[in-house]
């Protein structure tokens, strides 16, 4: 194979050279003598047969060549430096990456802050967030699709190595559209018990892939209207397609705009929901972010 003649130190010198516009000034910057860095330099384009300086008054101004090289080479160095970082994170017990499954019951506003705040902190470490819905989220918790869940409902699934921090209830609010041609009915108590019989339920898939999905008994009357996530189900009903239980820190805005009416309170059902990962998980990413989750949360 043949060998790669531009290395890290060669693109370093070419990035200082640009940036301070002669050779003394970037030999300075690197702690190098004048003479190492146009040697590094002519080296460079002897083996590439190119030339990747030219003079311009005082300056040393990159050829479109040499600017090609530089633009791509830039990418490397700091491609160089996160592998660099990453490295020492793994060193010091802090993960390269952090995959958070979040229920969709969740505020995604205080959650995605506090993901915010966090990479302030940690840059280099990646996150992956996925949404998950009632069985979902465990199953992929069980799996290693995910190493964090927050807002999991309960019950915590028994002996399967978790660990689990009580989240304040989900309040979710059975509501019907405004525009809904039965929204009157269904919101007086006279009517409404037996208008609700005759309402299609706009009902969240599971997200689980092997296990008994809860979504399959949420509702055992009327006819139902299925959609993959939350976001869908608000839509679904501010349509007008049905009714259906939603998480009210979700929809407060759309309630106190006229938007959704929220049924009778009796039709209210908290959930009570969870912070959890693996006991066997002791990167220190994961340690730093369910502390910070649970305190904005909790």
């Amino acid at each position: 194979m043949q060998r790669i003649p531009i290395s890290i130190e060669v693109l370093e010198t070419l990035d200082a050279i640009d940036r301070r516009g002669s050779f003394a000034k970037a030999a300075e910057e690197l702690n190098k003598a004048t003479s190492a860095v146009s040697y590094a330099v002519q080296k460079l384009e002897e083996q590439l047969d190119i030339a990747l300086f030219q003079r311009q008054g005082r300056r040393s101004v990159l050829t479109p060549a040499g600017q090609l090289i530089l633009t791509e080479g830039r990418e490397i160095l700091k491609a160089s430096s996160r592998l660099a970082d990453k490295a020492k994170e793994i060193a010091t017990g802090w993960e390269p990456r952090i995959r958070i499954g979040v229920e969709s019951l969740q505020s995604y506003s205080m959650f995605f802050a506090v993901l915010a705040n966090f990479l302030e902190e940690h840059a280099t470490i990646e996150i992956d967030v996925s949404e998950s819905l009632l069985n979902g989220g465990w199953e992929a918790l069980e799996h290693d699709r995910v190493d964090l869940l927050v807002g999991s409902p309960g019950p915590v699934p028994v002996q399967k190595g978790y660990r689990a921090t009580t989240l304040p209830p989900a309040d979710l609010v059975l509501v019907i559209a405004t525009q809904h041609p039965l929204a009157r009915l269904a919101s007086s108590p006279e009517t409404q018990v037996a208008t609700l019989t005759n309402l299609r339920r706009v009902i969240a898939h599971d997200t689980s892939l092997d296990g008994i999905t809860r979504s399959a008994g949420l509702s055992s009357e009327g006819q139902r209207f299925y959609v993959q996530n939350m976001d869908q189900k608000v839509e679904a009903i501010l349509a007008g397609i049905g009714v259906g239980h939603l998480p009210r820190r979700r929809i407060q805005t759309h309630l106190d705009q006229g938007r959704l009416i929220g049924l009778d309170s009796n039709q209210t059902s908290p959930v009570e929901n969870f912070l959890a990962w693996k006991l066997g998980n002791k990167g220190k990413g994961l340690q730093s972010l369910t502390k910070r989750f649970a305190e904005a949360l909790g």
